[in-house]
Formats: C-alpha cells, structure tokens, sequence
C-alpha cells in the first residue's frame, strides 16, 4: 500500500524542527528512524499533512555514561546503544534490551527516542527506562520541560508528548553504589515483538542483603508496569535462588496482563515468573562470584 501524501520538510536545526512543528500543528508527524511512523503511513493508520525529518538534526544522537548518570539522546540509534562499552554495570539492562529490538536493519534505522515516543505495549525501551528511573526531557518553542517515565506512558501508543514537542533525550539518574541491572524477554520467534519483557536493577548492601529493588514488566497491559509488591517482596532480602523465585512468583500474581492472537493471560503470567526469576538469577550470581557485568 500507499501513504496518504503529506507535505515533506528536513529539518537542519532542532530550531527549525520546533518551528515546522508548531506551524503545522496536530497534523504534523516527526520522522526520525521511521522504523515505527512509515508502516503506519504504509497502512493509512496515520494520515500526516505535514512530516518533518529530524533524523540528521546535529547534537541529538549521544549517548554518555560519564558524570553519575546516564544521558542517551533521541536520535541515538538503537544499534549504537546495543554496541556503547559504557552501559555496563547499572546501564547493562539499556544495551540488553536494545540488542533485541527486530531485526539489524531496524536497529541500524530506529532511534532511542522514536521507539519512547512510539509507546508500544511490547517495546523493550520504555520498560528499561521505568526500571531505572528515567525521565524525558521535552522541547517546544515555548521551552523545556522533563517528564519522569512513571507519568510519560498514558496508554497504547500514548503519552504526554504535546505534538509540537520533540524528545531531545532520555535522563537516568546517578544510581546507588553496586547496582546493576539486566533485561529479558519472551518471543514466538526472534525479531518479534515480545509476549513479556521484564527489566530488573537491584544493588547487594554491605549485609549482603538485596537493595534497591526494581522490577518492570512490559506486554502485561497498556503500559509498562513496575511489579511494586514483588519489588517489596525482595527489597531487604537475602540474595538468594529462593527469594528470586519468591518474587518472580509475586511479581506474576500483581501483573494483569491480557489476552491477544499471540498468547493468553495465565500463560503471560508464567512468563512473568520466569523472566522475572532468570533476571534475578543472573544478577545474584553475578554477586556471588564478585563479577561486574
């Protein structure tokens, strides 16, 4: 099939984006990877006026661990995430998720921002950005404004982005001493979308004890989800095989997932307690053997 037309402008400026958005107004679409905008247009599910090509605005496409926390810019591609030496540790479950988005040629294509501001249900992106505290930072003529990811994701492929907004970065704070983190997720085949992801950062204390609990889930409802009484469950917790399975088991039991062509609720929630559990699992023996992943 054939997009509906639209009128075409490349930006070169952020500035210039920002106008071209406001002057167009609801009926504009940005394009940066297109990797999720150009199918819609494909299937007339989006019928733009108006697109504007930010995909080479300068400046937008970084991705820096360094000072305490983590800052990745909306043009950044998800195969350049995939491939950053520096998101290891804390930043590990960002390079794991991003390792699995389709297929290479979408990585090489889509864009960290793009995905976020997408908001697919299964995206593996918003569920990492939930777990670790992430937040947004918007910009608009008008200004700047930055948006926790617990308030960005208001429903299916919904969020708070006001259309004459652009998503510039991606903020993850500095993280507790020792956290790491680590990502998983279940699909029919690989490329697919997932049938569950989870995203799972925890930090050992000096007692040896689990700290710093974050659990999320991502395809067991219209947005992402933090599993908050399995999260209680761990928090303060011996790090060991039977505390994970424990708050696998509870993690499972609070997710409402439901049910589509691709798999039932009660089966979503086996997976839940699966990935849940192999996550923590890496992560405790990682503390075990003394590693750094």
């Amino acid at each position: 099939m054939k997009p509906p037309p639209f009128a075409y402008a490349r930006a070169a400026t952020l500035g210039e984006a920002l106008a071209l958005v406001a002057e167009a107004g609801d009926e504009a679409k940005l394009l940066a990877g297109g990797q999720s905008l150009l199918p819609l247009l494909s299937y007339r599910l989006a019928r733009p006026t108006h697109l504007v090509d930010i995909g080479r605005l300068p400046g937008l496409d970084g991705i820096d661990p360094s000072g305490g926390g983590l800052a990745i810019g909306g043009l950044a591609r998800h195969a350049a995430v995939e491939r950053s030496a520096g998101l290891a540790g804390p930043w590990r479950a960002v390079r794991e998720a991003a390792a699995l988005i389709g297929h290479l040629p979408i990585r090489e294509r889509g864009t960290f921002g793009g995905s976020i501001a997408h908001a697919d249900p299964s995206a593996e992106l918003p569920v990492v950005a939930l777990a670790l505290d992430a937040a947004f930072v918007l910009r608009s003529a008008a200004g700047m404004r930055t948006v926790p990811a617990a308030e960005f994701f208001t429903g299916p492929f919904m969020t708070v982005i006001d259309p004459a907004e652009v998503l510039v970065r991606a903020e993850f704070p500095a993280p507790p001493p020792g956290l790491r983190s680590a990502f998983e997720e279940f699909t029919a085949r690989s490329g697919d979308f997932a049938l569950v992801s989870a995203a799972v950062a925890l930090a050992p204390g000096e007692d040896g004890a689990a700290r710093h609990v974050r659990i999320a889930l991502g395809s067991v409802g219209p947005v992402p989800v933090r599993a908050r009484e399995a999260e209680a469950s761990l928090d303060g917790a011996a790090l060991t095989p039977d505390a994970a399975a424990a708050a696998a088991r509870i993690a499972a039991a609070e997710a409402e997932p439901g049910e589509d062509a691709f798999a039932g609720a009660a089966f979503r929630r086996d997976l839940v307690a699966a990935l849940v559990e192999r996550a923590l699992t890496r992560l405790i023996d990682e503390t075990d053997e003394g590693g750094r992943p």
